[in-house]
């Protein structure tokens, strides 16, 4: 199976926790809500939705782009 390729693995779950950094930034950033006072869980979980999508959204874009690798862009050659 493509997605159990080390190489494949490895982008798509970097992939994913980028993702999910950055939706958890965006509630600081968008929220303008006191430091203290933000909902963690809500948080936490819009940050797991977003990496969960990130990695579907590598798995379906496997057979489109370069091989064994999560991108939807072949790089120039």
């Amino acid at each position: 199976m493509f997605f159990l390729d080390k190489n494949f693995l490895t982008e798509a779950v970097e992939r994913a926790i980028k993702t999910a950094a950055q939706t958890a930034l965006a509630f600081f950033v968008v929220g303008e809500v006191a430091f203290d006072s933000l909902n963690w869980a809500q948080i936490g979980g819009a940050a797991a939705v977003g990496a969960i999508a990130s990695l579907l959204t590598s798995i379906a874009s496997e057979p489109f782009g370069p091989a064994e690798t999560p991108s939807l862009v072949k790089p120039k050659e």
